[in-house]
């Protein structure tokens, strides 16, 4: 039922960016440490690079633990489900890096995004693919998609850059992670795009 597979190419591609909502989850490398899994899901904010590599943006609005987790011991796993249509599963455990604000690759990386980037961005999580694989998924149950939730871009289009970054400053989990690791770098890098 399952398979592996070398690329994100063709049929495999094309399931991934047709999703609606896709998760990750990350950990410490602690034994005590907490897991995190994070839905994500605004329309665009997901690109596939190339063959191994895929990209999204990691918005404020939340705790900063993937961020964390990342930084530490850059192990992710990006999973789909098919909630409509041919049953399937897609995860994709790779290696992420979060790329900053301050980053000389920033302005390349949040171009892919078009549209989809908001004044929220705080950082571009990078995924290397080290093992791709789908399932049947025969157990996931059918959803009805009914459009995106424009509360997060609408509640975070009022702030200025500068007072975006004073919601960085003053939330809990944010420069550092819930287990004491370090994530956001604050003081928050103005947008440069």
């Amino acid at each position: 039922m399952g398979k592996l597979h070398e690329r994100i190419d063709g049929r495999l591609r094309k399931f991934i960016e047709e999703q609606p909502v896709f998760f990750t989850a990350t950990a410490p490398l602690t034994g005590d440490g907490h897991i995190n899994l994070s839905p994500k899901g605004r329309a665009g904010t997901l690109v596939v690079i190339d063959e191994q590599t895929l990209a999204y943006l990691d918005f404020g609005g939340s705790g900063a633990e993937t961020i964390a987790h990342v930084r530490e011991n850059g192990r992710i796993t990006l999973m789909w489900c098919a909630f409509s249509g041919p049953p399937n599963i897609v995860r994709i455990h790779g290696e992420g890096e979060a790329v900053f604000r301050d980053d000389p690759r920033w302005a390349e990386l949040i171009a892919l995004f078009g549209e989809a980037d908001g004044p929220a961005a705080r950082a571009v999580i990078l995924v290397r693919a080290r093992r791709i694989a789908d399932v049947c998924g025969y157990a996931v149950p059918f959803m009805e998609y009914q459009g995106e939730r424009t509360l997060h871009a609408e509640y975070f289009g009022r702030k200025t850059d500068e007072e975006f970054a004073e919601y960085c400053e003053k939330k809990e989990f944010i420069e550092t992670s819930v287990d004491g690791l370090p994530a956001l770098p604050l003081p928050l890098p103005p947008r440069t795009v």
